[in-house]
């Protein structure tokens, strides 16, 4: 890169950080810090759902992927495309009406304190451990992209992450996924046709293909893993209580299916777009060394091709940040189960000052363990091996029993406890048999395994519960819970009022920095473009798209701070 590219990264990385520590005054309390005051707009929190699960391993192992075994790679991500619309359609309004903002706090209504306590620290554990292998592919763009030494790099990845999410909470989170989504698809809309340039257009990307490069399946991904991995998925992003968070923290259930909604559209193309990058840089490069791990920069090294100095470092920086979404995200929550379900219990007595001092100390130290644990990730047999034995050992064993309750009159917290610990058992059994040499399952048999083993378990204890033809008492403790927990919302209306006032200023500050930013972000790719010795016309002009783009939100939110400002006033 050049010395420009470098500049660039410097200074959106300080965009970043001073946009997200923007909202260092906005957490007065843990509705706020960790729930956005309940009423993030829907828009914001589908995008910032996007960007917190596409960017886990997008640019690394899935560029690999694409770069190894071409289509299957968009296949495979087709499946989250599918778990949206079903979430749309039957899970997030369902999240949005129980009147409470996290999974924790549902498992503790629906199942019992006791209940909640073990999902709790079975949850904290994994998603420490999980944050660790998403921060690793950061790491990897980075090292590949710089040349700064992979260790070096998680350290100083580290830092800026826990800095401006210890800071701002959600806010800081989701503002910062929706600029890298703007920016990011900027990036991929100058990097596709500028990389079909290299290698004689589309028919050149079709004529120089490899044989089965366009393949749904493979031998190793047949569609017995399509069926698991789907499964897992829909589960994953349906039950994960940081993408929960998601679906409680808009103002209504109709807002809620709108978030899973706009999820599912963006991963019906999206998939199809960013994944074309390194299948092009397999016709235009087909020398990687596949076993020594080089397909893992396929992604990088298309970039470094056919982008103009400073527009790599601005691609580069929203990898960066776009990639550490997952490591934000996951910290973010982490933080808001330890402080409201560990510490609080703990301490009931804690102020809210000081439950945010707590959140801010804790997000800290769990970067800090995250950190530790990307550094081992190699070890373990790579980033792909790391995140296919998380989801096939945890993913339905956690939150496949939870959701089932969220439908279910019959469970109880003891059985859906059970079947949780059942899972992790046998799964962590086939894990250890397999790293040991003794038996091993294909990855289409993992796959199924973890999903479908809970759905069985749980069926299961729904057919014999049904026979006895009653609720169980814990069911109706909750429903009565839950209604009332409604009415109370609805009938508090002076404070409502007041919190919703507070919750549209914060929505405001929050689309006026994403607006400056989309708007600085298009000037600066307009201006990169105008010295650009190749494919000017093309850059200078998606900078001017972006720009205009960034300017509309900004005269939207204007208009929208009038309406608050006149609301303010009838309150007083």
């Amino acid at each position: 890169m050049s010395s420009l590219d470098y500049i660039v990264i410097l200074v959106f990385t300080a965009g970043v950080l001073t946009a997200g520590m923007s909202f260092s005054k906005s957490g007065k309390n843990m509705k706020t810090f960790f729930a956005g005051g309940g009423a993030v707009p829907w828009w914001i929190n589908g995008l910032s759902l996007f960007m917190s699960f596409f960017s886990a391993g997008t640019f690394v192992a899935w560029g690999s992927l694409a770069y190894i075994n071409g289509l299957v790679s968009i296949s495979i991500q087709w499946t989250m495309c599918l778990a949206g619309f079903i979430i749309a359609g039957f899970i997030a309004a369902r999240w949005r009406n129980t009147g409470v903002l996290t999974g924790a706090q549902f498992i503790k209504a629906r199942l019992g304190a006791g209940v909640q306590k073990v999902y709790t620290y079975l949850f904290v554990a994994i998603s420490v451990f999980t944050s660790g292998a998403f921060l690793y592919p950061v790491a990897k763009i980075v090292e590949g992209a710089t040349g700064i030494p992979f260790e070096y790099a998680v350290v100083l990845l580290t830092v800026a992450i826990v800095l401006y999410t210890a800071t701002g909470g959600l806010w800081a989170v989701i503002v910062t996924d929706v600029l890298q989504f703007i920016i990011l698809t900027a990036a991929v809309i100058i990097i596709v046709p500028l990389a079909f340039d290299k290698i004689g257009g589309v028919s050149g990307f079709f004529e120089g293909a490899p044989e089965d490069f366009f393949n749904f399946t493979t031998s190793k991904y047949t569609p017995l893993f399509f069926l698991g991995f789907g499964l897992y998925n829909l589960c994953f992003i349906a039950g994960n209580w940081a993408y929960v968070q998601r679906y409680t923290s808009v103002k209504t259930a109709k807002d809620s299916r709108k978030v899973a909604l706009l999820f599912g559209c963006l991963y019906t193309i999206s998939p199809i777009v960013w994944m074309l990058p390194p299948m092009i840089y397999r016709i235009y490069n087909p020398g990687l060394d596949v076993a020594a791990g080089d397909a893992n920069h396929a992604y990088m090294n298309m970039s470094k091709e056919v982008l103009p100095a400073g527009m790599l470092g601005l691609m580069v920086g929203a990898m960066i940040f776009a990639t550490a979404s997952s490591v934000n995200t996951t910290l973010n929550i982490v933080s808001g189960v330890f402080t409201n379900d560990i510490y609080k219990g703990i301490k009931p007595e804690a102020s809210d000052k000081q439950l945010i001092t707590v959140a801010r100390v804790s997000t800290v130290v769990f970067g800090c363990l995250t950190m530790v644990l990307a550094l081992t990730v190699d070890h373990l047999g790579g980033i792909l091996d790391v995140i296919w034995m998380l989801a096939a050992v945890t993913g339905g064993a956690m939150y496949i029993p939870p959701l089932w309750a969220l439908f279910s009159k019959r469970h109880t917290g003891k059985s859906v406890l059970g079947v949780t610990l059942i899972c992790l058992t046998v799964n962590l059994i086939f894990e250890g048999l397999k790293r040991s040499g003794v038996f091993a399952l294909s990855p289409a048999q993992v796959q199924v395994l973890g999903s479908c083993l809970p759905l069985c378990l749980m069926a299961g204890y729904e057919i014999y519960a049904m026979r006895k033809g009653k609720e169980t008492q814990q069911y109706r403790d909750y429903e009565m819970g839950r209604k009332e927990r409604l009415a109370a919302e609805a009938a508090n209306i002076e404070l409502k009022a007041e919190e919703q006032a507070e919750a549209d200023r914060e929505n405001k500050h929050g689309v006026k920095v994403i607006g400056i930013g989309i708007a600085l972000t298009g000037s600066a790719i307009a201006v990169l473009g105008a010295f650009s010795d190749y494919g000017r016309l093309l850059v200078v002009s998606v900078g001017l798209l972006v720009a205009a783009i960034g300017v509309a939100v900004l005269m939207t939110n204007r208009s929208g701070v009038k309406q608050t400002q006149e609301a303010d006033l009838i309150l007083k």
